[in-house]
């Protein structure tokens, strides 16, 4: 378990840094040179007496804001993606045979440290998963003469931790959930604060830098809103996903354990 963690937590760090220097190095190479030409388009078109077309999606994302919703967007899918590659490794484990029993057969105490051994041999990542873990602990349980009513309250018990243990992890996503339309709101405070600033030349008759402020304004909330309603999407089906992992190591345990150990 504890290494498990230990190598979340780097590839949860790793995975930060490579979302920054990507996001970043496309927003240098090619979102603001793109913005710019498009932003002198429209100014030249302006002065021209023209009326500007719609401004490009470049226009849109190129603030500061926008490219730390999208650091964080991509930084907060690799988390989801590395927990589903584990879903996904944990369901493989559902469909094995952990305990290869005879049909009609039925369990010991004195059988649990034999029907052990396959599980304790496997991997050590794989050992770290839900259904290994429950099953030793109800053959550990059988093992000392529990009962099959104590033994299921242990199994129980092991998937209720695990339950919290999976919740309490995607608080790193619930938070980058939450500091993505803040992040937008603070880009929306600073473009009102510059429009405001440049009120004066708007009185004059110089929209100009009043209109690029507001443009920012409401553009970073709208780009961080988007973002974060993708964002809680896949939080909510990494949940779903989770739960029902759950639910059916649970019912595998009950199915091909406790239902065969003699009472």
């Amino acid at each position: 378990m504890k290494l498990g963690l230990q190598r979340e937590i780097v590839f949860q760090l790793g995975a930060l840094m490579v979302s920054f220097l990507l996001v970043h190095s496309f927003y240098t190479a090619v979102v603001r040179p793109a913005a710019q030409e498009d932003l002198a388009q429209q100014a030249a078109l302006l002065e021209a007496g023209q009326t500007p077309e719609q401004r490009s999606v470049w226009v849109v994302v190129k603030d500061f804001e926008q490219e730390t919703c999208f650091v964080l967007m991509f930084w907060a899918l690799s988390i989801m993606g590395y927990k589903a590659a584990r879903n996904i490794g944990e369901q493989r484990i559902l469909e094995r045979e952990l305990v290869p029993l005879a049909e009609g057969s039925k369990i010991l105490p004195e059988d649990a440290r034999q029907l052990a051994r396959p599980i304790e041999s496997m991997p050590e990542t794989a050992q770290d998963f839900l259904l290994p873990r429950i099953m030793l602990v109800a053959l550990q349980r059988l093992s000392t003469g529990a009962s099959v009513q104590e033994i299921s309250e242990s199994v129980r018990d092991e998937c209720e931790t695990e339950s919290q243990r999976l919740d309490s992890e995607l608080s790193m996503i619930r938070y980058i959930a939450w500091a993505i339309p803040s992040i937008g709101f603070i880009g929306t405070v600073r473009g009102i604060g510059d429009a405001l600033a440049n009120a004066h030349e708007a009185v004059e008759g110089n929209i100009a830098g009043v209109t690029a402020s507001l443009g920012v304004a409401f553009n970073s909330t709208f780009i961080a809103l988007l973002i974060s309603i993708l964002i809680m999407f896949f939080s909510y089906q990494l949940t779903l996903h989770q739960e029902r992992l759950v639910l059916q190591a649970q019912r595998y345990c009950d199915r091909h354990l406790l239902r065969k150990i003699k009472g």
